[in-house]
C-alpha cells in the first residue's frame, strides 16, 4: 500500500501565492487610510500601523488561504484560477489548512495582544464572513452572493479606524459604506469578461443567472449608488473640499466606463473597468488621505506637536 504523503515540500511562493497578496495590499490601503483618518493630523498611530497591519494582513491572508482551499474544485474548471497552489496539487488541502490556521490565529493574537480586542474580533467576524458565510454558502446559493458577502471585504478601514480608537466610530462606518458600495460594480464587471468561465464552473453569478445586459445595468446603478455614497463624508463634515474634488472626478470617471460597458459588447470594455475600480478605489483612498492632512496644514496657524 502505498504512503500517504499529508506534508511535501513547496515552495514559499506558493504560499504566497495562497494568501492573494495583491487583494490583501489593496485592504491594507484601505485599512491605513482609516488608521490615519482616526489620529490627527500631528499624530501618527506606530503602534496600529505597525501592529494593526500585522494582524489584518495575517488574517486576510488565513482568509485568502481558506479561499483557495474551499474552492480547490471550482478552481481547477476557470482558466483565471486552475493554476492556483491547492488547485494544481502544489499544496494539499492539509497543508493548506494548517497554514490558513496558523496564519489566521497568529494574525488575531497579535491584534489581542498588541492592539485591541474589538478589532481582533471584528477581524475574526469578517474572516468568518468571507471565509465561511461567503464562500462556503452565499457565493454558490445566490447571484446576490458579492452584495451580501460585500460586507466582510468592507471591514477593513474600519478595522483600521477601531485599532486607533478601540471603538466604532460613524466616520469609520462611512469607509466601510463606500467599499461595500463599490464591490458589486467591481465584481460584475469580471464576472462579465469571465462569463464562460462562471457558466462552466455552475456559479450563480449574476452574469450568469440574469444576462450580461441585465448585469451591465445592475452596475451602471450601483456606480450611481457609489457616487452618492462617496459624498456623505463631505457632507457630514469628515472631509473637505479636496477630498470632494477628488471623489467626483474619480466617481464620473467610473460613471464613463459604466455607460461605456453598458453600452457596447466588447469584453475587454469589461476588463478596463474592472481595472478603473481598483485605480478608483485606491484613488479614492488616497484622497482620504491628502484632505485629511491638507486640511490641517492649510489652517493659518497649525500647532505641530
Amino acid at each position: 500500500m502505498p504512503k500517504l504523503e499529508l506534508i511535501k515540500p513547496v515552495s514559499w511562493r506558493d504560499y504566497w501565492e495562497l494568501t492573494k497578496p495583491k487583494v490583501v495590499a489593496l485592504m491594507l490601503l484601505t485599512a491605513w487610510v482609516g488608521m490615519l483618518l482616526a489620529s490627527p493630523a500631528t499624530h501618527f498611530p506606530w503602534q496600529a500601523m505597525i501592529f494593526g497591519t500585522l494582524g489584518i494582513a495575517c488574517a486576510a491572508g488565513a482568509g485568502a488561504a481558506l479561499n483557495h482551499l474551499i474552492e480547490r474544485h471550482i478552481d481547477i474548471n476557470m482558466k483565471r484560477t486552475q493554476n492556483r497552489p491547492i488547485a494544481t496539487g502544489r499544496i494539499g488541502p492539509f497543508q493548506g489548512m494548517l497554514f490558513s490556521l496558523g496564519l489566521g490565529s497568529l494574525g488575531l493574537i497579535i491584534l489581542v495582544v498588541f492592539v485591541n480586542p474589538i478589532t481582533a474580533w471584528l477581524t475574526l467576524l469578517s474572516l468568518v464572513g468571507y471565509a465561511l458565510f461567503y464562500t462556503l454558502f452565499l457565493k454558490q446559493a445566490t447571484p446576490q452572493n458579492i452584495v451580501i458577502g460585500g460586507a466582510a471585504g468592507a471591514a477593513p478601514p474600519l478595522l483600521g479606524w477601531t485599532a486607533v480608537t478601540g471603538q466604532i466610530d460613524p466616520f469609520g462606518l462611512l469607509l466601510v459604506l463606500i467599499i461595500f458600495t463599490w464591490t458589486p460594480p467591481h465584481f460584475w464587471a469580471l464576472a462579465i469578461y469571465r462569463y464562460e468561465d462562471y457558466a462552466k464552473a455552475k456559479l450563480p453569478m449574476l452574469p450568469v443567472t440574469h444576462g450580461i445586459h441585465f448585469t451591465k445595468l445592475c452596475i451602471l446603478l450601483y456606480i450611481v449608488l457609489l457616487i452618492a455614497s462617496t459624498l456623505l463624508p463631505y457632507i457630514t463634515g469628515m472631509c473637505g473640499t479636496t477630498y470632494l474634488i477628488c471623489a467626483l472626478g474619480l466617481g464620473f470617471g467610473f460613471l464613463y466606463y459604466g455607460c461605456k460597458l453598458y453600452f457596447t459588447n466588447n469584453p475587454k470594455v469589461a476588463l478596463n473597468t474592472f481595472s478603473y475600480s481598483i485605480i478608483y478605489l485606491m484613488a479614492l483612498f488616497v484622497g482620504l488621505l491628502v484632505d485629511h492632512y491638507l486640511s490641517y496644514f492649510l489652517q493659518p496657524n497649525p500647532s505641530i506637536v
